[in-house]
């Protein structure tokens, strides 16, 4: 009987949980989907989205940090980005078209 029971709590309890897709963050709650991809001869240059800026603004660059941060890691595991237009960026001077977020940035090894 005791067996059961655990049995039946750790199937509610996995139930419960969904499995996030390789381009979605979740920041504050709020579900964003994006990628980051090289740019240029140069794989280290790289722009990453976010999408949907209308979920909040801040949420939308955390999540843009988090896919450009994913990639430098991935393809030369460090974290270290140098931003020419990145989550510490002027909301005025952001790229934002059609509710998406996009950053540019460099790899630094």
């Amino acid at each position: 009987m005791r067996t059961i029971l655990i049995l039946t709590c750790v199937a509610l309890t996995l139930g419960g949980c969904s499995k996030l897709r390789s381009n979605q963050s979740v920041i504050d709650g709020q579900y964003f989907s994006g990628k980051a991809r090289g740019s240029g001869d140069d794989k280290h240059d790289f722009t990453a989205t976010a999408r949907p800026v209308s979920s909040g603004l801040d949420a939308a660059r955390e999540a843009g940090r988090h896919q450009g941060t994913k990639y430098c890691i991935r393809y030369y595991g460090t974290s270290n980005i140098d931003w020419a237009i990145g989550p510490d960026t002027p909301a005025d001077q952001l790229r934002v078209s059609d509710d998406t977020l996009t950053f540019v940035g460099r790899c630094v090894e």
